[in-house]
Order: C-alpha cells, then structure tokens, then sequence
C-alpha cells in the first residue's frame, strides 16, 4: 500500500506473489532485491515513487509515482520493463492510485471510489468494482489462477469485507469480520483463507473462503495496536502460520497447525463444551509467540513467511517440528531475515539470520547468501 505522507525514506515496499523478490519506493526512484540472497538486482534513480508491484520473477514492474514530479503523477499507472528500461503501458485515472496488485492473467487497480479489474495481457478493462471510499487502499490478493479472490472493505463503519473472484469477474460473498473498521487483509497464495484484522488491533480471525465460515480467532494483545501487515505461510492446503507486525514493534506468530491440535482437545472438556471455539481460541495464548522489539515501535513494516519446512524432532522419536524464514522489510530502511522454530511441545525459537541496510547496498554488491 502506498504512503504519500511517510517521515521514513521507504515510500512503499512489498514483496512479489512467491515471497521470492521484494521491490521498495524511495524519494529517488525504486530497487529490486532478491529475498534469498539480499542483492539489490536493480534500482532506477528518476524521482519518487509510493506504489511499486513486482511480478513474479518476471522484468515487469507496475509502478506509481508520488507526484513530486509531473511525469510522474499519482494518476499515472506505468507497467514498467526492468530489462529494457522502458515503460510498455501507461494508464490515467481521474484520482490517485492507491494500491496495484498482479498475476499473470488480471491486473487490479484500487481507487479511493472504486477497483478496475484488467486483463493484464492486453490492458483491456474488464470490470469497474463500486466501493465504499477505501482511503488506505486496503486490499488483499489471492495470485493462484484456480482461486485467484480480491479482498475490499465494503464498510467504513465496521470490518465488513467484500470478496471478489478476479478471474471470474463476480462477486463471491461477504464477510461480516470485526465491529471495528478494517486495518489489514490477507489471503492465503491459493485464495483458500483470508485473515483479517480491525483498526483495534487486537483480534486477528481466520475464515475459509469457499464458504465465509470463521475458522479461527486469535487474539493479538490486550491494548489496541495498528497492524502493519499479515501473512500467511505458503501451503498448498492449511498454512502452517500466519505472521503479524504491529505498531507495538513485535513480531507476531499464530500456529494455525497448532490451534487444531488445541480444539480437538478442547472439545472433550467441560470448559470445551460450554464456550463456544471463537472465544476461547481467542483466549487461549498457546498458539500465540512473540518476539518483541523485533522492529523499532511505530515504524511501519512489511512482513512475510517465505518458507515453511517441517523436520524431525531429534529430541522426540517421530515428532516434527516447524522451521519458517521470515523477511521483514522496516521503512525506516533495513531489512531483516529471521529463523522461527517451533518443537513438538509447542516452544518457540527465534534466530536473526540477517540485517540489511536497504539504502546504502549497491547493485555489485553480493551483501550475504542464505
């Protein structure tokens, strides 16, 4: 999401649809980086910019300016190719541009008003999506082909979320999430779940989208915080976790694999049988790890799980445990990669692998290898 007020030197920042690249805006231009290895791939110096999409590992780049300068207006969609430096296509709209999301067939263009869904093959609208005013330039893509969904407020007084099916161009259902207004969505790389959080902060829930249901309810903190972003971790099917960064400067864990575990058990007990699952997943903090002062508090961040591996257990014969690489891009300029385990009883560890300075690296440079 862009940020056209931000006192930080990153602009913008996100990574691309499999985690495995990552793209920040600056007041000077834009860089490329590879998520494994650190190295900037590509940076171009010609002016501000608060919007900058990356698809795949591909040389296309769908970047919005900041409008310090007049070529390069907040209005102005340019789908911009790395290799040969020049832009393919250009759109212009009557407001500012406040979020772009890809695949490989659609292009998605957020508005304060209203979503265009294109083709992105030959930049033909296919589809004007009437909102509620989306100020943020909230949204959440799904990039899979086979369950490719969008995610928009559809309220402005409460977290009420309209889902949207891009490939198939209709809409899928609504879902009634928090009292709240909407301050972060997610959807799993398959568009199987979506997460969502409200502007309190406090309770992050889970549903399947297929059918709207609620699967799970996790509760952040007791004190109202801002949620920067959240992420699930790639999966075919269940994702093993889902990630969160706040305002309070903490990384946030949710062991969804976990949490199953925790409701079979549950139901055969009397507290079990008497409260209902969203509450007392709510309430019960076992699934929930924290790593505080992971980033510096108030700074925005951008984070995602970009691996998840599950290893056997060598202090427990045929257990597993889960291992995740987490990158956090910081707009204050750095970058981090961290290690979390989490053991068959449920313990947690964490490991700074590596910190980047995302300003000073240069293209030549090899920073560090995974």
């Amino acid at each position: 999401m862009a940020n056209q007020s931000s006192p930080y030197p990153i602009l913008c920042a996100s990574f691309n649809q499999d985690a495995s690249y990552f793209v920040i805006g600056t007041s000077e231009g834009f860089k490329v980086f590879d998520s494994n290895t650190g190295r900037l791939c590509y940076e171009r110096a010609i002016g501000a910019f608060i919007i900058v999409e990356m698809l795949f590992n591909s040389s296309l780049l769908a970047i919005v300016g900041a409008g310090e300068q007049p070529s390069l207006s907040p209005r102005r969609l340019c789908l911009f190719n790395t290799k040969t430096g020049a832009a393919l296509r250009e759109l212009n709209f009557l407001t500012s541009i406040l979020a772009v999301r890809m695949n490989r067939k659609r292009l998605v263009v957020v508005l304060q008003d209203k979503t265009y869904v294109y083709d992105l093959n030959t930049v033909k609208i296919l589809d004007a999506i009437d909102t509620v005013p989306n100020l943020k330039g909230l949204c959440g893509f799904s990039p899979s082909l086979d369950g490719c969904f969008l995610a928009l407020p559809a309220s402005t007084t409460k977290g009420l979320v309209l889902l949207y099916n891009v490939m198939e161009l209709q809409s899928h259902c609504e879902i009634d999430a928090h009292r709240a207004p909407l301050a972060a969505i997610t959807l799993s790389s398959n568009g199987t779940y979506i997460a969502t959080a409200s502007e309190q902060g406090t309770i992050i829930r889970v549903y399947l989208v297929s059918d709207a249901t609620k699967s799970y309810s996790f509760r952040r903190g007791t004190y109202p915080s801002t949620i920067f972003s959240l992420s699930f971790g790639p999966s075919m099917q269940l994702p093993d976790i889902l990630l969160a960064t706040s305002s309070s400067g903490s990384l946030h864990v949710f062991s969804l694999g976990f949490a199953i575990n925790q409701r079979s058990r549950k139901s055969s007990s009397i507290l079990g049988s008497i409260i209902p699952d969203s509450v007392t997943d709510a309430l019960d903090p076992a699934h929930h790890h924290v790593l505080h002062s992971s980033v510096t508090a108030g700074v925005k961040s951008n984070a995602v799980i970009r691996k998840v591996v599950k290893l056997a257990d060598a202090s427990s014969s045929g257990a597993e445990y889960c291992k995740a690489t987490i990158s956090i891009i910081n707009y204050n300029g750095h970058f981090q990669e961290y290690s979390f385990s989490l053991n068959h009883q449920n313990e947690p560890s964490w490991t700074l692998d590596h910190e980047l300075n995302l300003l000073t690296v240069v293209v030549s440079d090899d920073t560090f290898s995974s």
